[in-house]
């Protein structure tokens, strides 16, 4: 009898628990910090009863502890795609396209998630995976001399490499192959602390951004950071330095609000740790910055005119206030951006009926019982206000550029913001991963819109239009 094949969102469980365990071995402070958003969001539900429930009718309460994402930066375009198939393994997919060059940042990435609700439910772990840009790299010779570099290095152990061809030949692993699977995968993203490269060339690299030092000096894609979920980023921004943890000064993404809105993020600063390079007179000691504990805040997923109005109101703000690291200015920016959002409605049902986020939508106890008995409207509007539908914000599962860009920037310990020449080059990008991205605003539209169909069956009623505001 051939033996079961384990889930692949099991295999995604066990891989976030061992790369947890590992990275809080590597990086202290970041088990530390897991401690503190544990403490904050168990007082934030004991303090709201009504996010409580609205978070364990959107399945999500469960998975408050266990969400994490985590962040990896490739050297070519043969370990991207690779790296595509590991993922595939664990049931996660890449979606969306993100270009960190506009943004002083030489890299593109996407986020590497699992895409259907229940999967979701189980664990959504999710990797932002990018890859560097070498073409940005000004410096002929260096650019050369990287790519040589990259070229000799193998992120991969032969067995893991083994077990994703299993995987796709056979369309699963065993028991025993997932375990070995977890173990072997987990080496790619370990931490190393002896460069690959002589001294010298680690500082013509740093010169040329320190992002690309950490991309080519090192023997794999050591994992950047890990991040969990917590309800509340100010008090955990706050309480970081009673816990020895020195946060950044500026919180990335949108205000505090009422009702959250796709994704605030924070970080403490990242170690400075001591490697070793080579040379051909035994190893030099130095140091490197690349690793550090992030937090994020996700909140309700936007449409195509949300994110508009979103990147507007954002870019408003940036462009007149500088964000800087010092305490003046950060609450400078605080405030003013807290200001110009106040164009964004902060209502649920605001934001549903002007059609600027996505929500799921379910039949209530009382919607069903009355259908049973009765003709219900024919308007989801009518419904909702008779208590017969209701509805909660799906949660944004993805990734915001200029976030990311300024968690990078802030914690590869300086804010140089360099003008790449080159913009956007998704084509190249998907050619490097073998693969086209999925479309992150496709994917809520349709979970939407599913929700809305199996709401309406329940309540004996079929093909009605969503109605929003324009």
């Amino acid at each position: 009898m051939p033996q079961a094949f384990v889930s692949r969102d099991r295999i995604r469980s066990l891989f976030t628990e061992a790369m947890s365990q590992m990275y809080r071995a590597e990086v202290p402070q970041y088990g530390t910090l897991i401690e503190l958003v544990a403490d904050v969001n168990a007082g934030c539900l004991e303090k709201d009863p009504d996010l409580r429930d609205r978070l364990a009718r959107a399945g999500e309460l469960e998975r408050i502890d266990v969400e994490r994402h985590g962040a990896i930066r490739l050297g070519t375009a043969d370990e991207l795609f690779t790296i595509r198939r590991l993922f595939a393994v664990m049931g996660m997919q890449p979606v969306g396209y993100y270009d960190l060059s506009v943004a002083g940042v030489p890299v593109h990435s996407t986020s590497f998630r699992p895409i259907d609700e229940a999967a979701l439910n189980v664990n959504p772990f999710r990797v932002f995976t990018s890859l560097l840009r070498l073409e940005l790299i000004e410096d002929e010779g260096l650019r050369g001399e990287a790519e040589a570099i990259l070229a000799k290095r193998r992120i991969y152990t032969p067995r893991a490499v083994t077990l994703i061809e299993r995987h796709e030949q056979n369309g699963g692993l065993t028991k025993a192959e997932a375990m070995e699977f977890v173990a072997e995968a987990l080496e790619t993203f370990r931490w190393h602390g002896e460069a690959t490269v002589s001294a010298d060339t680690y500082k013509r690299l740093h010169d040329a951004h320190r992002l690309i030092a950490d991309v080519v000096s090192f023997k794999g894609p050591h994992i950047n950071h890990l991040t969990p979920r917590t309800l509340d980023i100010d008090a955990v921004q706050a309480r970081m330095p009673e816990r020895g943890i020195t946060p950044k000064a500026v919180i990335e993404g949108p205000p505090r609000r009422h009702c959250d809105i796709l994704l605030r993020q924070t970080s403490f600063k990242a170690l400075e740790e001591m490697i070793a390079f080579s040379g051909d007179d035994g190893a030099m000691q130095g140091t490197h910055t690349a690793r550090f504990g992030e937090i994020e805040q996700r909140g309700v997923a936007l449409t195509a005119k949300g994110r508009t109005l979103y990147d507007q109101l954002l870019a408003s703000v940036r462009g007149e206030v500088q964000v800087g690291d010092g305490g003046a200015k950060a609450g400078a920016y605080d405030d003013e951006l807290a200001a110009r959002f106040k164009a964004l409605p902060d209502s649920w049902d605001e934001l549903r009926r002007e059609n600027l986020a996505f929500f799921r939508y379910s039949a209530t106890p009382a919607g069903i019982a009355a259908a049973a008995g009765s003709t219900l409207p024919g308007d989801p509007e009518a419904l909702i206000a008779s208590g017969y539908l209701t509805f909660t914000p799906i949660v944004y599962e993805d990734f915001l550029p200029v976030s990311a860009a300024g968690i990078f920037q802030s914690n590869l310990g300086t804010d140089q913001q360099q003008n790449y020449a080159t913009r956007s080059n998704r084509d190249a990008f998907e050619a490097a991963l073998g693969a086209t991205v999925q479309d992150e605003l496709a994917l809520y539209a349709e979970r939407q819109a599913a929700s809305l169909d199996s709401a309406l069956e329940a309540l004996g009623l079929v093909g009605l239009p969503l109605k929003t505001v324009a």
